[in-house]
């Protein structure tokens, strides 16, 4: 909107021109959501406390975590909001990856909203059924992916990682593994959403290597320097995920140990939804299971939790996801969430460096 607004204004006014330049518009898309979660959320947390919307603490988790029940929840209504404003305002309305992107933090939101609200109203940890959230998100994520495909904005091929713009070619098959990225990523995300401030670290870290990657992928010059598939649509896409980075420092303010308010469902599926399409849409869809290794790490703990217990009546962890498991042997809470942030930081120099080696 500001974008196209100031191609009007710059011819009066030189300063408009700043406008023009996606560096320049993902900075002020990152600052402009970090000052408005700064400000708003003081308020949305007083609103989510006087309407008593608190957290439902499982009982089958840690001991310790019962002293967090009642503690705000649904702080990623904010997030989502913010998010879409912030990528609204700096945006090219034109490009069609922006809308999607936009349609996904609709519709995941919407989705974590339903679910946050069953909990806290029903005083019920459990909220919507595992089969349907995921009947739901495969819905959303396999529109999508159907609609980048067959308006031609998408060209159904993968891209393998350390090479030279080798990229294997699925025609329509590619949207339902599109669509597997978008659901998995989401639902890592939302297992690793446990602790105070543990899941948005790794988001903001992720979403930033992949709005730089969207960044290079949409720039013909530079995708062609450094052997990317060239993504003309792309570019626009650094603006969200710098309003993501914004917005997450925004939340970390009130979110970090110990928490004023936790993101619930409503964010974690949102932005995990939305970090596996920025993915798709980029076509370095294998190169997240490097950039976002913890949320892959939290997923598989799970996995083989379910299933060694399934098959053998033996439990692999203490518990899982895998962050409970170190919280059982004794590790303080916010070592956790510290030494997931770092583990976080080094796979993302990992995956960024893997765009080099080719």
């Amino acid at each position: 909107m500001i974008y196209h607004l100031s191609l009007l204004l710059q011819e009066y006014a030189n300063f408009f021109n700043i406008a023009k330049y996606l560096t320049s518009r993902s900075i002020l898309s990152l600052l402009f959501s970090l000052i408005l979660c700064l400000v708003f959320y003081p308020f949305f947390i007083r609103k989510v406390q006087k309407k008593q919307l608190g957290q439902v603490i499982r009982k089958e988790g840690p001991q310790s975590h019962l002293k967090k029940a009642g503690t705000p929840t649904m702080g990623g209504l904010m997030l989502v909001f913010v998010i879409i404003l912030s990528s609204l305002l700096w945006s090219k309305l034109t490009n069609p990856y922006v809308w999607l992107c936009v349609a996904l933090l609709v519709g995941y939101g919407y989705l974590g909203f339903i679910d946050d609200y069953k909990k806290v109203t029903k005083n019920n940890s459990k909220g919507l059924s595992a089969r349907q959230k995921l009947f739901w998100q495969s819905i959303i994520a396999l529109a999508l992916s159907a609609f980048a495909f067959y308006s031609g904005n998408h060209p159904g091929e993968i891209g393998i990682p350390f090479t030279k713009g080798v990229s294997l070619a699925l025609g329509p098959f590619y949207i339902p593994l599109g669509a597997f990225v978008i659901v998995a990523t989401s639902n890592g995300v939302n297992l690793t959403d446990g602790l105070d401030g543990l899941a948005i670290g790794p988001i903001m870290i992720a979403t930033a290597c992949y709005a730089l990657i969207c960044y290079v992928s949409g720039n013909f010059e530079f995708a062609n320097y450094l052997k990317f598939q060239f993504v003309p649509h792309a570019g626009e896409l650094s603006i969200i995920g710098a309003s993501v980075v914004g917005a997450g420092l925004g939340f970390l303010w009130y979110n970090t140990y110990p928490a004023q308010i936790f993101m619930g469902d409503s964010g974690s599926l949102s932005l995990g939804g939305l970090l596996g399409l920025l993915a798709v849409l980029s076509q370095h869809e294998l190169l997240l299971v490097i950039i976002g290794g913890v949320f892959v790490l939290e997923t598989v703990s799970v996995i083989t939790q379910v299933v060694s217990y399934k098959t053998s009546g033996k439990r692999i962890f203490r518990m899982a996801p895998i962050h409970h498991h170190f919280e059982l042997k004794g590790w303080a809470e916010p070592k956790v969430i510290v030494r997931f942030w770092i583990i976080s930081i080094i796979l993302a120099l990992i995956g960024l460096l893997s765009l080099k080696i080719r």
